[in-house]
Protein backbone atom coordinates (compact mmCIF):
# COMPACT_ATOMS: atom_id res chain seq x y z
CA UNK A 1 0.00 0.00 0.00
CA UNK A 2 1.35 3.13 -1.07
CA UNK A 3 1.58 6.04 1.70
CA UNK A 4 0.38 9.33 1.07
CA UNK A 5 3.67 10.95 1.64
CA UNK A 6 5.08 8.22 -1.51
CA UNK A 7 2.53 9.81 -3.59
CA UNK A 8 3.77 12.77 -3.18
CA UNK A 9 7.47 11.92 -3.76
CA UNK A 10 6.47 10.46 -7.28
CA UNK A 11 4.28 13.36 -8.32
CA UNK A 12 7.12 15.45 -7.44
CA UNK A 13 9.87 13.41 -9.33
CA UNK A 14 7.37 13.14 -12.63
CA UNK A 15 6.43 16.68 -12.39
CA UNK A 16 10.07 17.32 -12.24
CA UNK A 17 10.09 15.11 -15.02
CA UNK A 18 8.52 17.26 -17.23
CA UNK A 19 9.99 20.49 -16.05
CA UNK A 20 13.10 18.93 -17.67
CA UNK A 21 11.63 17.74 -20.86
CA UNK A 22 10.37 21.36 -21.52
CA UNK A 23 13.14 22.97 -21.41
CA UNK A 24 14.54 21.56 -24.33
CA UNK A 25 11.74 23.01 -26.62
CA UNK A 26 10.03 25.85 -24.06
CA UNK A 27 9.51 27.21 -20.49
CA UNK A 28 7.09 26.14 -17.51
CA UNK A 29 3.76 28.67 -17.83
CA UNK A 30 3.85 32.23 -17.26
CA UNK A 31 0.50 32.59 -18.10
CA UNK A 32 -1.99 32.67 -14.78
CA UNK A 33 -0.69 32.22 -11.36
CA UNK A 34 1.07 28.85 -10.12
CA UNK A 35 -1.24 26.99 -7.81
CA UNK A 36 0.58 27.81 -4.27
CA UNK A 37 1.71 31.57 -5.40
CA UNK A 38 -1.44 33.24 -3.66
CA UNK A 39 -1.65 31.01 -0.44
CA UNK A 40 1.09 29.93 1.95
CA UNK A 41 0.31 26.18 3.02
CA UNK A 42 2.26 24.15 5.80
CA UNK A 43 3.60 21.12 3.76
CA UNK A 44 1.92 18.24 2.23
CA UNK A 45 -1.58 20.64 3.05
CA UNK A 46 -3.60 21.57 -0.34
CA UNK A 47 -5.89 24.27 0.49
CA UNK A 48 -7.61 26.50 3.03
CA UNK A 49 -11.07 26.11 3.48
CA UNK A 50 -13.69 29.19 3.14
CA UNK A 51 -13.75 28.39 7.36
CA UNK A 52 -10.00 28.78 8.00
CA UNK A 53 -9.80 25.35 8.15
CA UNK A 54 -6.16 23.36 6.60
CA UNK A 55 -6.88 21.22 3.72
CA UNK A 56 -5.16 17.74 3.31
CA UNK A 57 -5.32 14.96 0.12
CA UNK A 58 -8.31 13.19 0.83
CA UNK A 59 -8.12 9.57 1.95
CA UNK A 60 -8.61 7.08 -0.43
CA UNK A 61 -9.20 3.03 -0.31
CA UNK A 62 -6.16 0.53 -0.68
CA UNK A 63 -8.29 -1.02 -3.92
CA UNK A 64 -9.10 3.03 -4.96
CA UNK A 65 -5.62 4.25 -5.06
CA UNK A 66 -4.31 0.62 -6.41
CA UNK A 67 -6.00 1.81 -9.39
CA UNK A 68 -5.41 5.51 -9.70
CA UNK A 69 -1.47 4.59 -9.35
CA UNK A 70 -1.64 2.45 -12.05
CA UNK A 71 -3.36 4.96 -14.54
CA UNK A 72 -1.27 7.54 -12.74
CA UNK A 73 1.97 5.67 -14.07
CA UNK A 74 0.15 4.94 -17.64
CA UNK A 75 -0.06 8.80 -17.89
CA UNK A 76 3.72 9.45 -17.00
CA UNK A 77 4.98 6.85 -19.28
CA UNK A 78 2.57 8.48 -21.99
CA UNK A 79 4.05 11.98 -21.30
CA UNK A 80 7.75 11.07 -21.31
CA UNK A 81 7.28 9.38 -24.72
CA UNK A 82 5.46 12.44 -25.87
CA UNK A 83 6.26 15.86 -23.43
CA UNK A 84 4.52 18.25 -25.56
CA UNK A 85 1.20 16.38 -26.29
CA UNK A 86 -1.97 18.02 -25.19
CA UNK A 87 -3.39 14.67 -24.63
CA UNK A 88 -1.18 13.32 -22.22
CA UNK A 89 -0.82 16.67 -20.24
CA UNK A 90 -4.29 16.63 -20.12
CA UNK A 91 -4.58 13.13 -18.45
CA UNK A 92 -1.20 13.86 -16.80
CA UNK A 93 -2.74 16.66 -14.85
CA UNK A 94 -6.01 14.67 -14.62
CA UNK A 95 -4.45 11.31 -13.19
CA UNK A 96 -2.76 13.95 -10.42
CA UNK A 97 -5.80 15.60 -9.09
CA UNK A 98 -7.06 11.96 -8.78
CA UNK A 99 -4.55 11.23 -6.52
CA UNK A 100 -5.18 14.40 -4.22
CA UNK A 101 -2.51 16.49 -5.55
CA UNK A 102 -4.31 19.06 -6.90
CA UNK A 103 -1.52 21.73 -6.96
CA UNK A 104 0.61 19.82 -8.89
CA UNK A 105 -2.05 18.97 -10.97
CA UNK A 106 -2.91 23.24 -11.40
CA UNK A 107 0.73 23.13 -12.28
CA UNK A 108 0.62 20.69 -14.75
CA UNK A 109 -2.41 22.38 -16.81
CA UNK A 110 -0.57 25.83 -16.56
CA UNK A 111 2.55 24.33 -18.39
CA UNK A 112 -0.21 22.62 -20.45
CA UNK A 113 -1.59 26.07 -21.57
CA UNK A 114 1.75 27.52 -21.83
CA UNK A 115 1.98 24.99 -25.07
CA UNK A 116 -1.82 24.74 -26.23
CA UNK A 117 -3.09 28.30 -25.18
CA UNK A 118 -5.98 28.18 -27.46
CA UNK A 119 -7.26 24.26 -26.02
CA UNK A 120 -10.43 24.93 -23.98
CA UNK A 121 -9.94 21.54 -22.43
CA UNK A 122 -6.91 22.49 -20.25
CA UNK A 123 -8.50 25.63 -18.97
CA UNK A 124 -11.72 23.55 -18.09
CA UNK A 125 -9.80 21.19 -16.18
CA UNK A 126 -7.65 23.45 -14.67
CA UNK A 127 -10.57 25.73 -13.25
CA UNK A 128 -12.09 22.87 -12.07
CA UNK A 129 -9.37 22.38 -9.52
CA UNK A 130 -8.87 26.05 -8.74
CA UNK A 131 -12.33 25.81 -7.60
CA UNK A 132 -11.62 22.36 -5.44
CA UNK A 133 -8.85 24.60 -4.07
CA UNK A 134 -11.32 27.26 -3.05
CA UNK A 135 -10.01 29.88 -5.52
CA UNK A 136 -13.30 30.34 -7.26
CA UNK A 137 -12.06 33.75 -9.03
CA UNK A 138 -9.08 32.07 -10.03
CA UNK A 139 -11.46 29.08 -11.52
CA UNK A 140 -14.42 31.40 -13.29
CA UNK A 141 -11.22 33.25 -14.78
CA UNK A 142 -10.23 29.97 -16.66
CA UNK A 143 -14.21 28.63 -17.24
CA UNK A 144 -14.48 32.42 -19.26
CA UNK A 145 -11.83 31.69 -20.53
CA UNK A 146 -12.87 28.21 -22.01
CA UNK A 147 -16.58 29.23 -22.82
CA UNK A 148 -14.78 32.01 -25.39
CA UNK A 149 -12.44 29.39 -27.14
CA UNK A 150 -15.44 26.88 -27.58
CA UNK A 151 -18.06 29.37 -28.77
CA UNK A 152 -19.52 28.45 -32.23
CA UNK A 153 -17.74 25.41 -32.36
CA UNK A 154 -19.07 21.45 -31.80
CA UNK A 155 -19.84 19.86 -28.43
CA UNK A 156 -17.09 16.75 -27.98
CA UNK A 157 -18.16 14.09 -25.23
CA UNK A 158 -15.43 14.28 -22.35
CA UNK A 159 -13.91 11.26 -21.33
CA UNK A 160 -14.39 10.11 -17.65
CA UNK A 161 -11.49 9.11 -15.62
CA UNK A 162 -12.96 6.29 -14.24
CA UNK A 163 -15.90 4.57 -16.44
CA UNK A 164 -18.53 4.44 -14.61
CA UNK A 165 -21.25 1.19 -14.15
CA UNK A 166 -22.57 1.29 -17.15
CA UNK A 167 -19.27 2.53 -19.02
CA UNK A 168 -20.92 5.36 -20.57
CA UNK A 169 -19.72 8.95 -20.35
CA UNK A 170 -22.16 11.55 -19.00
CA UNK A 171 -21.21 15.16 -19.57
CA UNK A 172 -19.46 17.23 -22.76
CA UNK A 173 -16.68 19.62 -22.52
CA UNK A 174 -19.25 22.42 -23.37
CA UNK A 175 -21.38 21.14 -20.18
CA UNK A 176 -18.32 20.59 -18.11
CA UNK A 177 -17.40 24.38 -18.57
CA UNK A 178 -20.85 26.05 -17.80
CA UNK A 179 -21.48 23.34 -15.25
CA UNK A 180 -18.32 23.83 -13.39
CA UNK A 181 -18.68 27.75 -14.09
CA UNK A 182 -22.21 28.19 -12.58
CA UNK A 183 -20.21 26.38 -9.15
CA UNK A 184 -17.46 28.98 -9.22
CA UNK A 185 -20.21 31.66 -9.16
CA UNK A 186 -22.53 29.60 -6.82
CA UNK A 187 -20.59 28.88 -3.67
CA UNK A 188 -20.08 32.45 -3.36
CA UNK A 189 -23.53 33.49 -3.11
CA UNK A 190 -23.19 35.07 -6.59
CA UNK A 191 -26.91 33.62 -7.40
CA UNK A 192 -27.44 35.78 -10.62
CA UNK A 193 -24.75 35.26 -12.01
CA UNK A 194 -24.69 31.30 -11.15
CA UNK A 195 -28.22 31.58 -12.42
CA UNK A 196 -26.81 32.74 -16.14
CA UNK A 197 -24.25 30.19 -16.69
CA UNK A 198 -26.77 27.13 -15.09
CA UNK A 199 -29.45 28.08 -18.05
CA UNK A 200 -26.28 27.96 -20.48
CA UNK A 201 -25.48 24.71 -18.70
CA UNK A 202 -28.91 23.80 -19.56
CA UNK A 203 -28.75 24.12 -22.85
CA UNK A 204 -25.95 21.77 -23.58
CA UNK A 205 -27.18 19.23 -21.55
CA UNK A 206 -27.89 16.13 -23.55
CA UNK A 207 -27.55 12.96 -21.26
CA UNK A 208 -30.38 12.32 -18.32
CA UNK A 209 -27.22 12.49 -15.54
CA UNK A 210 -26.11 16.13 -16.94
CA UNK A 211 -30.06 17.16 -17.04
CA UNK A 212 -30.68 16.03 -13.37
CA UNK A 213 -27.38 17.92 -12.35
CA UNK A 214 -28.13 20.90 -13.86
CA UNK A 215 -31.17 20.96 -12.85
CA UNK A 216 -30.84 20.66 -9.47
CA UNK A 217 -28.08 23.29 -9.15
CA UNK A 218 -30.16 25.43 -11.19
CA UNK A 219 -33.50 25.14 -9.10
CA UNK A 220 -31.70 25.62 -6.08
CA UNK A 221 -30.67 28.68 -6.85
CA UNK A 222 -33.84 30.03 -8.50
CA UNK A 223 -35.37 29.22 -4.96
CA UNK A 224 -32.67 31.32 -3.01
CA UNK A 225 -33.65 33.87 -4.89
CA UNK A 226 -37.18 33.77 -4.18
CA UNK A 227 -38.22 32.78 -7.81
CA UNK A 228 -40.49 30.00 -7.13
CA UNK A 229 -42.52 30.13 -10.04
CA UNK A 230 -39.39 29.34 -12.37
CA UNK A 231 -37.84 26.79 -9.71
CA UNK A 232 -41.52 24.73 -9.99
CA UNK A 233 -40.86 25.04 -13.92
CA UNK A 234 -37.49 23.10 -13.40
CA UNK A 235 -39.08 20.45 -11.82
CA UNK A 236 -41.93 19.57 -14.39
CA UNK A 237 -39.01 17.59 -16.66
CA UNK A 238 -37.60 15.78 -13.24
CA UNK A 239 -39.34 12.09 -13.00
CA UNK A 240 -37.83 8.95 -11.24
CA UNK A 241 -38.17 7.11 -14.40
CA UNK A 242 -35.26 8.85 -15.63
CA UNK A 243 -31.89 6.56 -16.83
CA UNK A 244 -29.77 8.35 -14.41
CA UNK A 245 -26.14 6.33 -14.20
CA UNK A 246 -24.55 8.56 -11.53
CA UNK A 247 -26.51 11.69 -10.42
CA UNK A 248 -28.82 9.36 -8.17
CA UNK A 249 -28.44 12.34 -5.07
CA UNK A 250 -29.01 15.05 -7.46
CA UNK A 251 -32.57 13.25 -8.71
CA UNK A 252 -33.56 11.85 -5.14
CA UNK A 253 -33.85 15.35 -4.19
CA UNK A 254 -35.30 16.63 -7.18
CA UNK A 255 -37.87 14.23 -6.33
CA UNK A 256 -38.16 15.82 -2.90
CA UNK A 257 -38.48 19.34 -3.83
CA UNK A 258 -41.20 18.21 -6.09
CA UNK A 259 -42.81 16.31 -3.35
CA UNK A 260 -42.73 12.91 -4.85
CA UNK A 261 -39.93 12.01 -2.54
CA UNK A 262 -40.24 12.29 1.93
CA UNK A 263 -37.23 13.09 4.40
CA UNK A 264 -36.84 9.70 5.07
CA UNK A 265 -36.32 8.61 1.54
CA UNK A 266 -32.94 10.15 1.58
CA UNK A 267 -31.94 9.74 4.82
CA UNK A 268 -29.88 6.86 5.39
CA UNK A 269 -28.72 4.72 8.25
CA UNK A 270 -27.11 6.84 11.26
CA UNK A 271 -23.38 6.35 11.90
CA UNK A 272 -22.93 5.77 8.23
CA UNK A 273 -19.53 6.60 6.96
CA UNK A 274 -20.08 10.23 4.22
CA UNK A 275 -19.46 9.19 1.20
CA UNK A 276 -20.13 11.59 -2.17
CA UNK A 277 -23.41 10.47 -2.13
CA UNK A 278 -24.53 11.23 1.08
CA UNK A 279 -22.66 14.52 1.14
CA UNK A 280 -24.67 16.08 -1.73
CA UNK A 281 -27.59 15.16 -0.61
CA UNK A 282 -26.92 16.59 2.99
CA UNK A 283 -26.46 19.42 1.39
CA UNK A 284 -29.34 20.00 -0.10
CA UNK A 285 -31.49 19.37 2.19
CA UNK A 286 -30.00 22.02 4.19
CA UNK A 287 -30.88 24.28 1.60
CA UNK A 288 -34.66 22.69 1.70
CA UNK A 289 -34.44 23.08 5.17
CA UNK A 290 -33.36 27.11 4.76
CA UNK A 291 -35.79 27.78 2.03
CA UNK A 292 -38.73 26.48 4.37
CA UNK A 293 -38.04 28.61 7.16
CA UNK A 294 -35.68 26.56 9.46
CA UNK A 295 -32.41 27.98 9.38
CA UNK A 296 -31.40 26.06 12.76
CA UNK A 297 -31.73 22.22 11.18
CA UNK A 298 -29.92 23.65 7.61
CA UNK A 299 -27.03 24.86 9.70
CA UNK A 300 -26.88 21.93 11.82
CA UNK A 301 -26.85 19.79 8.60
CA UNK A 302 -24.05 21.96 7.17
CA UNK A 303 -21.75 22.44 10.97
CA UNK A 304 -22.28 17.73 10.93
CA UNK A 305 -21.24 17.88 7.30
CA UNK A 306 -17.97 19.72 8.15
CA UNK A 307 -16.85 16.43 10.43
CA UNK A 308 -16.70 14.49 7.52
CA UNK A 309 -13.23 15.95 6.49
CA UNK A 310 -12.85 13.25 3.41
CA UNK A 311 -14.97 14.20 1.44
CA UNK A 312 -13.87 18.38 1.40
CA UNK A 313 -12.81 17.93 -2.37
CA UNK A 314 -16.93 17.63 -3.09
CA UNK A 315 -18.56 21.05 -4.62
CA UNK A 316 -21.71 20.07 -2.37
CA UNK A 317 -18.89 20.01 0.91
CA UNK A 318 -16.90 23.16 -1.14
CA UNK A 319 -21.19 24.70 -1.28
CA UNK A 320 -22.14 24.38 2.73
CA UNK A 321 -18.91 26.10 3.44
CA UNK A 322 -19.65 28.85 1.69
CA UNK A 323 -23.13 29.03 3.17
CA UNK A 324 -21.33 28.62 6.85
CA UNK A 325 -18.50 31.65 6.18
CA UNK A 326 -21.73 33.98 5.00
CA UNK A 327 -23.52 33.36 7.67
CA UNK A 328 -20.85 33.91 10.02
CA UNK A 329 -20.03 37.41 9.00
CA UNK A 330 -23.77 38.51 8.51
Amino acid sequence: MSHPSQIRSAISRSWLLLVTLAACGGEVADGAPLSGESTVLPEGAEAVSFLGEVLYPPEQSEAVRAIYLERYAEAEDALVAAPEDVEALIWMGRRTAYLGQYRAAIDIFSHAIDLHPDDARIYRHRGHRYLTLREPDLAIADFERAVELTEGKLDQVEPDGLPNAMNTPTSTLQFNIWYHLALGHYVQGRLEQALAAQKACLEVSEHPDSVVATSYWLYMTLVQLGREEEAAEVLDGINEDMKIIESIAYLDLLLLFKGEHTLEDLLGPSGDAATLQSTTTSYGLGVWHLVNGRAGEAHALWEKMMTSRNQWPAFAFVAAEGELSRSAVR
